[in-house]
């Protein structure tokens, strides 16, 4: 398996896991509230579910690959600013920056083939 592949398997799973722990771990719900986003915790879960199924849907469609790892890059880099925004430190905030690095990746690579 290459990069590429390794790429959309680890983003897409890790999308779901955090999707399941959402509802499963009130510890999810508590960093909504805490960066006072729980209003938008649905939403950002649903967007999080349909992009990790959009990444698998890929391997078929390519053009749904596109879309979906842009758009969870998208919303990878809109946690990055609320991160800083509620000052967490760098360790903190490295999940975040990883997932919209990879993403990004993802649909560059995705661009060029």
């Amino acid at each position: 398996m290459n990069l590429y592949n390794t790429c959309i398997f680890l983003s897409s799973f890790s999308f779901l896991a955090y999707v399941i722990s959402y509802f499963i771990s009130p510890h999810m719900k508590n960093e909504f509230r805490r960066f006072k986003l729980e209003r938008l915790g649905m939403l950002t879960i649903l967007l999080e579910f349909l992009g990790a199924l959009g990444l698998l849907i890929g391997f078929l469609y390519k053009p749904i690959l596109l879309i979906s790892s842009g758009g969870l890059a998208l919303l990878m880099f809109l946690g990055v600013l609320v991160r800083i925004k509620v000052k967490d430190d760098i360790l903190t905030s490295l999940p975040a920056v990883l997932f919209m690095v990879i993403n990004f990746y993802i649909m560059i690579a995705t661009i060029r083939s």
